[in-house]
């Protein structure tokens, strides 16, 4: 009975629609709407005061919002014509006003079975978005964790945005050739403006694994830009061999989801012949690029070294076996501008390899990630330890560098 006075004295405070009426004891009563509890309260409050339990034409909690829930959606739908979505989702801010309103209420007629605005008018519009998709033969579904797209009412603006979520991509790259990277990389006389260094071009190299990839899904999703997210990277003057290095791509705002990602990776391959080639493409949820960037997968490494002075077979041999273990390394010399100068602890699992030349040799490593295969035969002036160099205690440094296998198990 005491819930019923309160309600009955909300109704007489002044002009309410159903569903705010009924909103304020949201927790109450199985299978019914908001709409409906405020129908049931408004009788018995006719019954009490032997007025009509008619609805009202405006509503001073909500000003009409929930009313215009279908021109919202309606607009919302408009705005996302031409793009591919299975999943949505309706988010509001309130006004200025509709924030003063609740707080007023919550004091005045306090309810702890009450939901806010937002979580009925986020509902209205979605089953009116729902609605409209259905009179056009289409379907989506809500999805609050990564819609493909979302949209905010902005009650005290009265406008809606839209957000296109990205789509995302997951393969793997081959790198065939040396001296490209793996995403754009800005001249650092000119940062990007062009300039006689680069040829004006304003790039370090002519392309990167980024340039070369990212072009054939743009054209797919019909996006407006994107990004690689790599599972590290290998050096620019080495070659990415094996089954591949994994990858994400994000396209922006793409116009289409569902790609036939065979014809992708043949136009990549096609188009970046003898340079890239990308396999096991499939589409990715957002969260595996965190996991893709924070990947530390083994890595084997195949390394040509070349040495200050002759040494021996036996002498290799044996050097190799001492690096086996914890490596002490700190930040290598030419990437310490840019990377945190610290020691860092890692471990080689396996070290072979064979003499080509008394001061040649082919080495093969299996080594923890993040270990920097250069400075692991150079030892980089004593900043990693052991080092190649100084189990030989001759000068040795990599020529030519490829990894061979990334050991993920994405």
């Amino acid at each position: 009975m005491d819930k019923l006075r309160e309600a009955l004295k909300l109704v007489s405070a002044g002009p309410i629609c159903d569903t705010c009426l009924g909103r304020r004891y949201a927790k109450l009563g199985r299978g019914l709407s908001n709409a409906e509890r405020g129908r049931a309260i408004r009788v018995l409050w006719a019954m009490e005061t032997g007025n009509e339990p008619v609805e009202p034409d405006r509503c001073w909690v909500c000003d009409g919002a929930l009313s215009r829930a279908e021109e919202y959606a309606r607009r919302a739908l408009e705005a996302v014509e031409g793009y591919e979505f299975e999943t949505f989702l309706f988010g509001v801010h309130l006004s200025p006003y509709h924030e003063a309103v609740e707080d007023f209420l919550r004091k005045r007629f306090p309810s702890p079975w009450a939901e806010p605005l937002q979580r009925d008018m986020n509902r209205a519009l979605g089953r009116a978005f729902e609605a409209l998709l259905a009179s056009e033969g289409k379907e989506a579904t809500v999805d609050f964790r990564h819609p493909h797209v979302r949209f905010t009412v902005d009650l005290w603006k009265g406008a809606v945005e839209v957000y296109i979520a990205p789509a995302y991509f997951f393969g793997r790259y081959r790198k065939l050739v040396r001296g490209i990277p793996q995403t754009h990389w800005p001249c650092r006389e000119c940062r990007g403006k062009g300039c006689p260094r680069c040829n004006y071009t304003g790039k370090m190299y002519p392309t990167s694994v980024e340039e070369l990839i990212l072009p054939a899904f743009m054209e797919a999703c019909g996006g407006e830009g994107g990004h690689l997210h790599g599972a590290g990277r290998e050096d620019v003057d080495a070659r990415m061999l094996g089954r591949g290095r994994p990858f994400v791509v994000e396209v922006e705002r793409p116009r289409r989801r569902k790609v036939d990602l065979r014809a992708v990776a043949e136009r990549i391959n096609a188009d970046a012949k003898e340079k890239v080639e990308v396999l096991d493409l499939r589409p990715a949820p957002p969260e595996l690029v965190r996991r893709v960037k924070d990947l530390k997968a083994r890595k084997r490494y195949l390394a040509r070294v070349s040495f200050a002075a002759p040494i021996t077979e036996e002498q290799l041999l044996k050097a190799l076996a001492g690096l086996r273990g914890e490596i002490h390394q700190r930040t290598p010399t030419r990437v310490r501008h840019r990377r945190a100068d610290l020691v860092r602890v890692r471990r080689v699992h396996a070290a072979s390899g064979e003499l080509l030349s008394p001061t040649e040799a082919e080495i093969e490593i299996l080594c923890d990630g993040g270990l920097y295969v250069k400075e692991l035969v150079s030892g980089d002036g004593g900043g990693t330890h052991p080092s190649l160099s100084e189990l030989l205690g001759v000068e040795a440094r990599v020529t030519e560098l490829d990894v061979l296998e990334v050991l993920d198990d994405l």
